[in-house]
């Protein structure tokens, strides 16, 4: 049942009685999925097939058959009784890893800078059907952990930025893309995974404010856009490691946001059998113990598992559960129908562990040799998988500086100087992980990567494009000859200095950079080769291939440096993307996804990078939600260039900014659930014999390999009897959350309740694409300045003019009360921005107060 409240209160003054929502939460039990919008077919093919599978089939199901064991990166064991291979698990956020005939995608922090809800959709498509046509049944990826709480974090490319709402949007278009084409999505790392050193043992503390309106709210976008897994991350939140965590797993994915997916751990997360199992783990991956000592059958599950749930330490109910929320998320991708895009998926036809099309069927064991690699090409016929990606590479240039030298027109001269410009002679997947800066970058390194069929320098794309102009072209290859580097640039008349910083996953460390970046320098002697070019170069174009911000004051005022762009990390057509944005072909639309200041200081958050006790590393979030802009605004820093920022070849106006009140305000309710689950279901019996749970007799076990059966000398009827029921393995009716109620939390959270519309010109000479951007200021001391709240992307010709429209949600105007544990409208007087960054505003207004609410000012 269901009533309402008028949310009037200010949380604040609360906060201090409130209880610790990590520890009250404590052997809270695991929600069992309910179905409910969007997931009552999947549910119910689900419950059909799960209630004919055996407790060892099951176990199946939910456990990793080992590292290696099987062709790709993550695989569980099968049902063969029923037909039924098991899932296929394989990286990553930007395209397959460890393939071939496969594209490679721009990288998220580049989608997000596109700004284009159609675009990260179609990205979405194009990597769900190239995962499809390998296969694959599941893709790590999208990424919001980590958000980019600090600028240097190592991960930070793989996803779409610090601003909470940006990236909400951006994992929600891109779930809906992949799951279009019948795979399951993921989205990772759950979460507070914010940094790579420490990143297996760190301890993150933050209050629970924080952890709602900043942390969580992405991965509430991507529940409420159905993403079919979610895998949880390495760290420890509040002493708990985050695949064992009652709070962040249960008591918030599970219940709070309606997640009716599955749970999976990275890859050794899970760290016990009965901590994970009913703390909200489903799936446990790769399957083998990856840590020190190893447990019974090598694994914390397979056939541990199935021990425990017959001693009765971990219920029927709660197994069943894993297994209906693993198959509910296969049935609701329709990867059991019949279409282009949703069939019951190939076999898998490549291997992750070797090139050759032929090798070991489980390379772990060396068991099984055959054909391995099909080679089977799914970049997409006719191209279109490159041509988009080479659109959202240019769509995500931002262009930082410029003083008239773009776009070019058939320059006399260009000079292209510099390392990261140039192709590597070994091929572009020379440096295993692409942990290196040998030649140009164009994704980070670690397991987010994938290999690139080919890769476009800049340096060849200006060479192709300088030969059909007519154009002399001069190219040198050396970061550290600045004198060659100054000759070459000196009689050219537009020079074009390519340079780089890079980070990724700390299992590799590349020039000392440990996954996380040192600082904000550029690399491999950047500056200093900017500095020499623009010597003698008064046309000095600086092109940008880094995963975050970089120190660019020196180069924004030299006079000399006529033009900045960030490139990022663009993928395949690196360098056709390029020229599309240096030669006008695509005018510059993309605005950048996060602040650019000169040292780590200026952003507030800092990174960790030596404990006082290294073994339990510990941090505390203690700047709440004032990150990236937030903060700058709050510490009044002047950032070299702000969030949202962005130039264009052309000028837009501004004008005529509309509020119309939706019903949805009236009396300012919201509905909150109260009431009860159902009791936990069962699926099928239990047989507690056993000889029902050994192995067949005569099989033939490979080894390693991760299996359900109980084995072992400690397996007998004595063993296996039912223990007393805990809290944590309680099946009965449970409560129903306040804020909770359906996939993404509280259905009226995203009521409309307010409608705002604008006019934008384009008053230049050219078409171009601009992106208004609308803030909100939620009011009073406890909250930023302003945080976005909308966005998007108006392509316009010379003289037209567009109406743009924003919705803005319950949710969008709301606090999080950390006594009442539910979002509410605070009275503080609420007023909205719309501009073209998150400081260049043009226009703003008061937003009514709902009927029977009045403002408070201070």
């Amino acid at each position: 049942m269901i009533y309402l409240i008028k949310t009037l209160v200010c949380a604040a003054a609360a906060a201090a009685a409130a209880p610790n929502p990590f520890t009250s939460s404590a052997g809270y039990p695991s929600p069992w999925g309910n179905g409910g919008e969007g997931w009552d077919e999947a549910y119910a093919k689900a419950r059909e097939f799960v209630a004919k599978l055996t407790l060892v089939e099951k176990v199946n199901l939910t456990t990793g058959t080992g590292w290696e064991a099987d062709r790709c990166v993550g695989a569980t064991g099968s049902v063969p009784r029923l037909g039924f291979r098991g899932f296929c698990l394989q990286d990553g956020p930007l395209g397959i890893r460890y393939t071939d005939h496969n594209s490679a995608f721009p990288a998220g922090i580049n989608a997000a800078a596109t700004w284009s809800r159609r675009l990260l959709r179609a990205r979405g498509e194009a990597m769900g059907a190239e995962f499809h046509g390998k296969g694959i049944d599941v893709q790590l990826g999208p990424v919001a952990g980590p958000l980019g709480r600090v600028p240097q974090g190592g991960r930070n490319w793989e996803g779409f930025g610090p601003d909470p709402y940006l990236t909400g949007v951006s994992m929600a278009h891109t779930i809906q893309g992949i799951q279009s084409r019948g795979v399951l999505a993921c989205a990772k790392h759950y979460i507070l995974n914010e940094q790579e050193h420490y990143r297996n043992s760190i301890s993150v503390r933050l209050d629970d404010r924080t952890m709602h309106e900043l942390y969580l709210w992405p991965f509430a976008d991507a529940v409420r856009a159905g993403v079919a897994s979610v895998m949880c991350s390495y760290n420890k939140i509040e002493g708990v490691y985050a695949c064992e965590n009652n709070y962040t797993t249960n008591f918030l994915l599970k219940n709070e946001l309606g997640f009716q997916g599955f749970v999976m751990s990275d890859w050794g997360a899970q760290k016990t059998t009965l901590g994970s199992a009913l703390n909200g783990l489903d799936m446990a991956m790769p399957g083998d113990f990856m840590g020190g000592n190893r447990p019974p059958y090598n694994a914390l599950w397979g056939g541990n598992l199935t021990e425990h749930v017959l001693r009765g330490q971990v219920p029927q109910w709660r197994v069943d559960d894993m297994v209906v929320r693993i198959m509910a998320a296969y049935f609701k991708v329709r990867r059991d129908s019949v279409g282009k895009y949703a069939e019951r998926p190939g076999e898998v036809n490549f291997s992750s562990w070797t090139t050759k099309r032929e090798g070991w069927m489980h390379e772990s064991s060396n068991s099984t040799w055959g054909v391995v690699n099909g080679f089977v090409d799914v970049q997409g016929g006719g191209g279109e998988h490159a041509a988009l990606i080479r659109e959202i590479g240019a769509k995500s240039i931002v262009l930082l500086k410029n003083t008239g030298v773009l776009p070019l027109t058939k320059p006399a001269s260009i000079a292209v100087v510099g390392r990261d410009a140039q192709d590597d002679p070994r091929g572009p997947n020379a440096c295993k992980e692409r942990a290196c800066i040998e030649a140009t970058v164009a994704m980070g390194w670690g397991s987010g990567t994938a290999e690139f069929p080919y890769l476009i320098s800049p340096a060849t794309a200006i060479k192709t494009r300088a030969a059909a102009d007519g154009t002399t072209f001069f190219n040198t290859t050396s970061n550290w000859d600045l004198e060659t580097a100054k000759a070459v640039a000196r009689n050219a008349s537009v020079a074009v200095v390519c340079v780089v910083a890079h980070a990724g996953e700390n299992f590799v460390s590349v020039g000392g950079n440990a996954g996380d970046r040192n600082n904000l320098t550029l690399w491999d002697n950047g500056d200093a080769l900017i500095r020499a070019v623009a010597s003698v170069n008064p046309n000095t174009i600086v092109v940008l291939h880094t995963p975050g911000p970089v120190a660019l004051a020196q180069h924004k005022s030299h006079p000399n440096v006529s033009a900045i762009l960030w490139a990022g990390y663009p993928g395949q057509e690196s360098g056709n993307a390029l020229i599309d944005v240096l030669y006008g072909a695509v005018n510059p639309q993309a605005r950048s996804p996060f602040t650019w200041a000169e040292s780590p200081e200026q952003y507030g958050a800092s990174l960790l990078f030596s404990a006082p006790d290294p073994r339990n590393p510990e941090q505390t979030f203690s700047e709440g939600v004032f990150i990236d802009y937030r903060h700058f605004q709050r510490a009044g820093i002047a950032p070299t260039y702000e969030f949202g920022f962005g130039l264009s070849y052309t000028t837009f106006e501004y004008r005529n900014l509309r509020v119309v009140v939706g019903n949805s305000t009236q009396g300012g309710a919201q509905v909150v659930m109260q009431g009860s689950t159902k009791p936990a279901p069962t699926y099928g019996t239990l047989d507690r014999r056993v000889g029902a749970n050994l192995a067949p007799e005569g099989f033939s076990r490979i080894t390693p390999y991760v299996y359900p059966w109980l084995s072992g000398p400690n397996v007998s009827v004595a063993l296996l009897q039912n223990v007393s029921t805990t809290a944590a393995t309680d099946g009965s009716a449970q409560p129903l959350l306040p804020a909770g109620g359906a996939p993404g939390g509280n259905p009226s959270l995203y009521d409309v309740l307010y409608t705002v519309r604008a006019e934008i010109e384009n008053t230049g000479a050219v078409a171009g694409t601009e992106i208004p951007q609308l803030y909100v200021q939620l009011g009073g001391q406890e909250n930023p300045w302003g945080v976005l709240r909308g966005f998007d992307d108006v392509t316009l010709a010379p003289g037209e003019s567009k109406t743009v429209t924003f919705e803005l949600t319950r949710r969008d105007v709301s606090n999080w009360n950390v006594s009442s544990q539910n979002w509410e409208i605070w009275t503080k007087e609420k007023v909205i921005f719309l501009g073209s960054s998150s400081t260049r505003i043009r226009l703003n207004a008061t937003l009514p107060a709902p009927p029977g609410m009045r403002w408070s000012h201070g």
